[in-house]
């Protein structure tokens, strides 16, 4: 079993900035992908950010590009979501999931393990 805990989460400004980390534990894969995910109220959960875990690949959602930043330290097996130039329309409960295979995939059902969440509101 794979345990996700999340951390970072909070309230800024518009403008502001954040950064999520997401610490994986218990059983380990030789190869997998870790990903952020959002879920706003009433709104289906989506794709944020990808990385491959062997090679540092990384895929962004067009909303998020060159505003958030996907990185990982191996040593202390943590993924993080460095959030920059925020906008309300971030304003969700920030989820890292993992998925054991290297597809980079932004599909949700493609991950089987997940964490508990963090919220982010950014305000107006």
């Amino acid at each position: 079993q794979v345990q996700l805990v999340e951390s970072g989460g909070g309230l800024v400004q518009a403008g502001g900035s954040l950064r999520l980390s997401c610490a994986a534990s218990g059983r380990t894969f030789s190869r997998y992908v870790m990903g952020w995910f959002r879920q706003a109220p009433g709104k289906e959960r989506e794709f944020v950010a990808g990385i491959r875990w062997s090679n540092g690949s990384t895929r962004y959602a067009d909303s998020v590009k060159g505003r958030f930043t996907i990185s990982r330290d191996n040593a202390k097996n943590t993924v993080y979501l460095q959030m920059d130039s925020l906008k309300p329309e971030d304003t969700a409960i920030y989820y890292c999931a993992l998925d054991p295979s290297m597809s980079l995939t932004s599909t949700a059902s493609r991950y089987d393990y997940w964490g508990q969440g963090t919220q982010v509101t950014v305000s107006s």
